[in-house]
């Protein structure tokens, strides 16, 4: 197994303690005190609700990154899409590959590898990575209104490593 430093910048303001990367300040948690709290939640509420909480959330974060980021880097259209690809990759949440991708009609596949939601709860036989979903429509929606384009999108996950047979995630994006 070879190993790499963080291929990102990270930044850490002397007064304050702040992480930042790029345009946008940043925690550094475990992975296991993320997940365990995120499967703590789960348990008190259910996973469908925390679904659907995290999709709504996930969409306005994307929304702002991707904003941000494009502002920040000069970027836009497609390029923006795969800088979050990439920084997601660079975080440590899995592996983020851009299958497909056509902004001017909303629609995307969207391929996770190694995912950290997977590693924790291991083979369940259920989609364990909704966190990311609304993350993926977010960052179509925002880049599309930058472009001009009227579409506005919804993301599912159509597969998940945690179930038996898959070896990875897949995310779809279409238009609503």
């Amino acid at each position: 197994m070879g190993v790499h430093a963080p291929e990102m910048p990270i930044q850490v303001d002397d007064e304050t303690g702040v992480w930042v990367t790029d345009a946008l300040p940043m925690l550094y948690v475990p992975r296991h005190f993320f997940v365990n709290n995120h499967m703590g939640i789960e348990e008190e509420i259910g996973a469908e609700r925390y679904a659907d909480i995290l999709y709504k959330a996930g969409y306005k974060s994307a929304w702002h990154w991707c904003e941000k980021e494009a502002e920040a880097h000069g970027l836009s259209g497609a390029a923006v899409f795969e800088h979050y690809m990439k920084r997601l990759s660079q975080r440590g949440w899995g592996f983020f590959i851009t299958e497909e991708l056509d902004l001017e009609k909303g629609t995307a596949r969207v391929r996770l590898e190694n995912s950290a939601f997977v590693y924790q709860y291991g083979q369940v036989n259920r989609k364990v990575d909704y966190m990311f979903t609304g993350w993926f429509a977010g960052a179509m929606d925002q880049i599309a209104q930058s472009l001009g384009y009227p579409v506005r999108t919804v993301a599912v996950q159509t597969q998940c490593a945690a179930e038996e047979g898959c070896d990875y995630g897949i995310f779809e994006v279409s238009p609503l």
